[in-house]
């Protein structure tokens, strides 16, 4: 995020010695982005985060492709994943492209054994289902319903699970994810047309400061494999650090909806940005208030990108026969709009309690295996009269 955060103790200058009470020293450590040029944090550690003691595997987890060229509209059945006791094991990708992966996971147990660090991609976390904490290298956050968790690339970390019935919809960006630009002015403070602000994104809030040697696993996630590699030191070992570059939490629900007389494009409703895909919040509001208005979203011809939409909460007034936890795919190059019925409802309605996360991708989105096992195969067919 582009403002800045303090977290424990730290030296008052950067590179300058740093000792411990009994006189060693701290080891501190550049965490930064896009070479030297991105956001950064300088963390300081009991120990040197460079200890590799073994590398035991390594394996893909590359997703298979079932159509590599997708021209067809789907509905896929997100809560038909079957859940899994395993956090990674849990995580299914059901579309990609080389910028991105979509995935649905259902993980059940807490990462007790191992710590996971993705050097491929910032990860977005939407927990649907579920309560816990995310403790990372760089201090914990709490989560519930309704919660983003964005982890910027290379941050360790691990979820805390309250119980065993967990939803998870989850965006893996080989892009950085940053708030939408618009929205901010050339510091960086979100103005004041932004549908949030900075006192709605929750910060790391305490550290686990661990000084401990021995053997530490963390699955490490680079070029879509995973390389099982043992630390002689924990991974929480920071005793405090400052930046710009940590984890946070943002929840859908303090997402303050943009309406208008007559029926406001999507990019309203943006609520994170890369250079390749958008992520939209549609979220509980008022209709549009033109005496004449129609609620319902017009057609519109996805020329130049895919749209996913994942329904999580609400009455969908667009369309027909969803339920939570649907995922409905418009690839590019083809027309789509509301359900047949949906425009005639629609009006006269004052508002909606929908509940939805959208990816927007500017490539085409192949559809994986996972996908398959989950698709409604007749969805295309839905706009028939």
């Amino acid at each position: 995020m582009p403002f800045y955060h303090k977290l424990g103790n730290i030296p008052p200058k950067r590179h300058t010695i740093f000792k411990k009470p009994n006189g060693d020293l701290y080891y501190e450590q550049l965490f930064g982005t896009i070479g030297f040029d991105g956001m950064s944090t300088n963390s300081y550690h009991e120990h040197r985060p460079t200890q590799v003691k073994e590398i035991r595997k390594q394996y893909s987890v590359e997703p298979k492709i079932a159509k590599a060229n997708n021209m067809q509209s789907y509905r896929f059945r997100g809560f038909q994943v079957p859940p899994e006791a395993d956090y990674l094991e849990s995580r299914k990708v059901v579309l990609t492209n080389s910028d991105c992966h979509i995935i649905l996971a259902a993980p059940q147990e807490s990462t007790r054994d191992y710590f996971y660090k993705n050097t491929d991609a910032d990860e977005l976390i939407f927990i649907h289902k579920g309560t816990g904490k995310l403790r990372t290298m760089l201090g914990n956050l709490d989560f519930k319903y309704g919660d983003y968790l964005l982890i910027p690339r290379g941050v360790i970390y691990k979820l805390d699970f309250d119980t065993d019935d967990n939803r998870l919809f989850i965006v893996e960006s080989r892009r950085p994810i940053y708030t939408p630009k618009r929205y901010r002015n050339w510091f960086g403070q979100l103005l004041e047309h932004s549908p949030f602000c900075e006192r709605d994104i929750r910060r790391p809030y305490e550290l686990e400061t661990n000084d401990e040697k021995g053997d530490f696993l963390i699955k490490v996630k680079k070029q879509g494999d995973i390389f099982e590699m043992i630390y002689a030191t924990h991974p929480f070992d920071v005793v405090g650090y400052d930046g710009y570059n940590y984890p946070y939490a943002f929840s859908i629900h303090d997402f303050e909806p943009i309406t208008g007389r007559i029926h406001q494009p999507p990019p309203v409703h943006q609520t994170f940005e890369t250079d390749a895909f958008v992520v939209c919040s549609f979220v509980p509001r008022l209709y549009d208030y033109h005496p004449e208005s129609i609620p319902a979203p017009y057609n519109h011809s996805n020329i130049d990108s895919d749209e996913v939409l994942y329904y999580v909460d609400g009455d969908f007034m667009s369309r027909n026969d969803i339920d939570a936890g649907h995922i409905s795919l418009h690839p590019a190059g083809i027309p789509h709009g509301p359900h047949p019925g949906a425009v005639e409802r629609s009006i006269g309605q004052t508002e909606t309690e929908e509940l939805a996360v959208m990816v927007d991708t500017f490539k085409p989105l192949q559809v994986t295996e996972e996908a398959m096992k989950i698709a409604d195969e007749d969805y295309y067919k839905s706009w028939l009269e």
